[in-house]
């Protein structure tokens, strides 16, 4: 890693966040959860490198991406989710984001397009986990599985999680996506280190409230806005996949209505079909709009560049 010269560190906040996401995820699930995660980062890693040198390009730190993505991707999955499954997938997310140019020229998360890759391989695998605090080793059979917290809140617009639970993630689900008090944590930390778009981050968080008062889930219209946010991976997906810097608008203003744009759209179909994290679907469906946006700001940076540059020329005249 001598010849990889540091450029940013973006990735650096992003990691040490999911470091502890995967910390306290280890002790809800056990080694099995650090096995998947470990394969994960190591198959990322790896085909970041061969991908890389395939393509004849110098490596960078910004390869390191790759070990965000890995634990983005992890802690998205089932604990006892195949990792077999699981490293192709990473081999997915990271020959995907290569294909379109690298960090630069991400179009969308690859953690997020990983997952939407495995929604339609692997549905069934996908959204069954184990109960909560069961801990499996490594090969260890499987004895039961069930649905999530947020199926249920989906189907039947009601849960009985208490706010303690809620907070601590005690509840069935993608191992890292439910800690809901350490995912608070994050958020304020890498918006802090502007480790992520606070505009895309607030747009996201604001439109599921606004969405929930507007269509309530259930009767209580606060309980709403509060499932309606730590279920369906929505507050991780805010934090990771929405308010990527590699992807939101670079300005706060742009962001925010691409945030609020994401949520809106996620919340109504998850109103009207129950998709289960409908949010991380429609971050990859909603890359164009992202995208055009980037472009608009770079046209609107270019000509405000030459309007200084007549500017200064008509001063020296």
């Amino acid at each position: 890693m001598d010849n990889i010269k540091n450029k940013s560190h973006e990735w650096l906040e992003l990691i040490i966040t999911l470091f502890g996401l995967s910390v306290v995820s280890s002790f809800y699930y056990g080694e099995r959860f650090i096995f998947l995660c470990g394969v994960c980062i190591g198959v990322s890693f790896l085909t970041e490198i061969i991908s890389i040198r395939l393509m004849h390009r110098k490596l960078t730190s910004d390869c390191l991406y790759s070990i965000a993505d890995a634990m983005m991707i992890s802690l998205m999955l089932p604990a006892v989710f195949s990792v077999k499954s699981a490293a192709v997938a990473c081999i997915f997310a990271v020959v995907v984001k290569n294909i379109f140019g690298g960090k630069s020229n991400t179009i969308f998360s690859p953690a997020a397009a990983a997952y939407v890759f495995m929604l339609t391989s692997w549905k069934d695998d996908l959204l069954k986990y184990p109960d909560v605090n069961t801990k499996y080793a490594v090969g260890e059979k499987v004895k039961e599985l069930f649905n999530s917290a947020s199926h249920s809140f989906n189907m039947e617009g009601k849960t009985n999680i208490s706010d303690s639970d809620l907070m601590l993630g005690n509840f069935i689900g993608a191992s890292g996506t439910v800690i809901i008090f350490l995912l608070a944590v994050s958020a304020v930390v890498l918006i802090l280190r502007r480790g992520i778009s606070a505009g895309a981050f607030l747009g996201t968080v604001i439109g599921t409230v606004i969405m929930a008062f507007i269509i309530p889930a259930t009767d209580d219209i606060i309980e709403s806005a509060k499932y309606s946010l730590c279920m369906n991976m929505t507050l991780f997906s805010a934090i990771y996949i929405i308010s990527d810097r590699r992807t939101a608008p670079r300005r706060n203003f742009y962001a925010f209505f691409y945030g609020l744009f994401t949520a809106v759209v996620s919340y109504v179909i998850i109103a009207t079909t129950a998709q289960e994290n409908a949010i991380v679907i429609v971050s990859v469906l909603a890359a164009p709009a992202a995208l055009g946006i980037r472009n608009l700001e770079n046209k609107i940076k270019i000509a405000d560049k030459a309007d200084e540059k007549r500017e200064a020329e008509t001063v020296e005249q």
